[in-house]
């Protein structure tokens, strides 16, 4: 039996996807996350060379581990044995074919926001791969721009930050966003993804559940 927040998710669901349709999106809404994974494997070609942003919602679903045993070729930073080799590895990685990602936000207007450190992922997702694929859960959603800048500033930079305890912010001490200029800030680059241009470059593939920070 499906939960408030996944009956309230699986009729926002939609509303969000015309939205982000009519920002030039290709937009998908699934209310399972075996649906929605599936999905996403269906727009990768086999000889596609792919890579990804860090996110928690990948992980969670498996898709790079499903990744790797399909045989795909993969632009994996983790596999840099010194910080220069993943540092070549990201740079590569803005040209592959496919780049996946999380977002830190999407709102019901249509938009997506994401906070980054390094900005490696926000600028895959603003120009280089053929195609980004970008998979969310629908906790995700807030309303407006507004909203969702304020939500990746002030829930998912102060939560992701926590993943990574050797980074000294003043956010990873109280839980919430100072604006700081902290060298070790994580959120170097915030941008709006207002438009996707070409047109269906950006695929979003919104989930009924609660998945990522």
């Amino acid at each position: 039996m499906r939960t408030l927040s996944e009956q309230r998710y699986s009729k926002l669901g939609p509303i969000v996807v015309r939205a982000l349709s009519a920002h030039g999106f290709g937009a998908h809404y699934f209310d399972e996350c075996g649906d929605a994974v599936e999905k996403v494997f269906s727009l990768i070609p086999k000889d596609h060379h792919v890579s990804w942003g860090g996110s928690l919602t990948l992980v969670d679903l498996g898709i790079q581990e499903r990744l790797e045993k399909d045989g795909y070729y993969l632009l994996d930073r983790d596999k840099g044995a010194t910080s220069q080799e993943r540092h070549e590895i990201m740079r590569r990685a803005l040209l592959c074919d496919t780049f996946l990602t999380g977002t830190n936000a999407v709102s019901g207007e249509g938009q997506l926001v994401n906070i980054d450190g390094n900005g490696n992922r926000v600028a895959a997702i603003i120009f280089g791969p053929k195609q980004v694929i970008v998979v969310a859960g629908m906790n995700k959603v807030v309303q407006t721009h507004k909203d969702a800048i304020n939500r990746a500033k002030t829930i998912a930079a102060p939560l992701n930050i926590q993943r990574f305890p050797n980074l000294e912010t003043p956010c990873s001490e109280t839980g919430t966003c100072t604006n700081c200029l902290s060298p070790d800030s994580i959120c170097s680059h915030i941008v709006t993804t207002r438009f996707c241009k070409p047109a269906g470059r950006i695929k979003v593939i919104l989930i009924g559940k609660d998945l990522g920070l």
